[in-house]
């Protein structure tokens, strides 16, 4: 049963970062349901922060917000801190949503530093891409080029990387 619950929550996350975010929603909450009955709940932490985002691509940040707190209690409770910059980050993403933009940059920062500080490079550049994204929405996109580029200059290959690629685009489009 866990491994079910595994399997249906990355099929769920799957279908919501293509676009299908409702039938992602319905089988993240199916998985993690399925999940909770096995009692392993530390696991779950990624999978309701993956919730979140998807929460956060249907403009439904109160309901992200929430499955965001569940996991930033699961991380603490667990004491295994792999995915909490990545809480974070999506933390940041809802409250633009609500337009507590404090918020968000604060959780961007956070997201950030926390990256920065395990070493986790990819992490560390969807930080700053946020970030820069906040910044540049302010009419700080100095700021935001020179932050950006600071992160995405660490990288020496994977060009061709989805992650990569969005980074470079949101450097050239401070640029101009």
């Amino acid at each position: 049963p866990y491994w079910v619950g595994q399997a249906t929550c990355h099929r769920g996350w799957s279908l919501a970062a293509l676009g299908q975010a409702n039938d992602g929603v319905l089988l993240l909450t199916k998985g993690i349901s399925l999940g909770r009955a096995t009692g392993a709940s530390a696991a779950y932490a990624f999978t309701l922060t993956n919730l979140a985002e998807a929460y956060a691509w249907l403009n439904r940040p109160a309901e992200g917000l929430r499955s965001l707190n569940e996991a930033a209690q699961l991380i603490e409770a667990s004491e295994e801190r792999l995915f909490e910059d990545y809480v974070h980050r999506v933390r940041g993403d809802l409250l633009i949503a609500t337009g507590d933009l404090a918020g968000a940059k604060e959780n961007y920062l956070r997201s950030l530093a926390i990256a920065e500080r395990r070493n986790a490079k990819t992490p560390e550049l969807r930080a700053a891409m946020s970030l820069a994204r906040l910044l540049r929405n302010q009419g700080k996109e100095a700021k935001a080029r020179e932050m950006l580029a600071r992160v995405y200059g660490w990288f020496t290959e994977g060009f061709d990387a989805p992650v990569l690629q969005e980074a470079k685009g949101l450097l050239d489009e401070l640029l101009s």
